[in-house]
């Protein structure tokens, strides 16, 4: 299996040179909306300008009521997994992180050790989890998730991914950030928004986390693209509404065909599915010489992953190259 693919999704460069160019690829390896918001060319920008600090503050604003957090709380970052980085070096360990996870949850904090699930409430230590999980989607209830938190000991900290949590904002833990609370939570925007070029996340916790942070990452964190559309995007809320209600129909479209084909789709995020079989790596090369690429895994070899497709048309394509092998 060569390496990019396992890496992460959306390797379509070196898919292309793998499996040839012969026509135009349908990427479904990513779990990123394939419908994004249309509103990302209007902003009219100065280029000739840093940004104004009132930007940052607009966008700050707009995300932190979309997350139901007090502003203050808030730190606006060029992309998640800089945030995630960033922050895993300011605590430092010991730490554990729930398996299986996304590949930086391992790298966040340096000897970070894996845990399953069922064991997580089992340690008092600084614990990284995501909720929903990627890559099998399983959710943690809010419940649950309280019980974590407040199993923390006074030197820990309960760090939460919710990249994909925008489709039900019912399962988010943004309600309890408090500078009481040793909770700190990564949400993403290019996901749930499709807009995964923006380079646009967010780091929710208290005041004297989020403080720092923001000290860290210094004058003009963020280009006045990434500012000005994520204003504009997190106060949308007819597009917010209606791409909450058809990205679980597009799911279940996807398991249906999968369903079809014989295989059961696991998962309640509905940006993408996972399905397990023996075959996963013929599989995921069957469909790469048709112009399709999924996500396979390394330590999880019976794993394949498949996000939306954005169309009709590209649910026919997968039934196709599903069907004809």
């Amino acid at each position: 299996m060569t390496s990019p693919f396992v890496w992460h999704g959306g390797a379509l460069e070196a898919a292309r040179q793998a499996f040839g160019d012969n026509g135009p690829w349908l990427d479904l390896s990513t779990g990123i909306n394939p419908d994004p918001w249309p509103g990302a060319a209007g902003p009219v920008l100065d280029w000739h300008r840093l940004p104004e600090a009132s930007a940052l503050q607009e966008l700050e604003r707009a995300a932190a009521a979309y997350f139901g957090v007090e502003p203050a709380h808030i730190c606006a970052v060029p992309g998640t997994e800089i945030g995630m980085r960033l922050v895993g070096q300011m605590l430092g360990g010991p730490a554990y992180h729930v398996t299986p996870a996304y590949r930086t949850h391992a790298e966040m904090i340096p000897g970070s050790m894996p845990i399953a699930a069922q064991d997580a409430a089992g340690t008092s230590a600084t614990l990284i989890v995501a909720n929903p999980n990627n890559p099998d989607g399983r959710t943690i209830s809010r419940t649950d998730l309280q019980l974590l938190l407040h199993g923390r000991s006074d030197h820990s900290w309960l760090l939460l991914d919710e990249a994909f949590a925008d489709v039900d904002p019912r399962i988010s833990l943004a309600s309890a950030v408090d500078d009481a609370e040793r909770l700190i939570i990564f949400r993403s925007f290019g996901k749930f928004f499709g807009l995964a070029g923006v380079r646009l996340g967010f780091v929710l916790g208290p005041r004297t986390m989020v403080e720092p942070l923001r000290r860290l990452l210094g004058a003009w964190p963020l280009s006045s693209a990434a500012l000005a559309i994520g204003a504009a995007a997190y106060q949308d809320q007819q597009w917010i509404a209606q791409t909450r209600l058809a990205l679980p129909r597009a799911a279940a479209r996807l398991d249906a065909l999968l369903n079809d084909h014989g295989y059961s789709a696991v998962g309640a995020c509905p940006l993408f599915r996972l399905i397990e079989t023996e075959d996963a790596r013929a599989l995921f090369n069957r469909l790469a010489r048709q112009g399709i690429l999924t996500r396979p895994f390394t330590d999880q070899p019976q794993w394949l992953r498949i996000g939306l497709p954005r169309v009709a048309a590209d649910l026919d394509r997968l039934d196709r190259a599903l069907r004809d092998g």
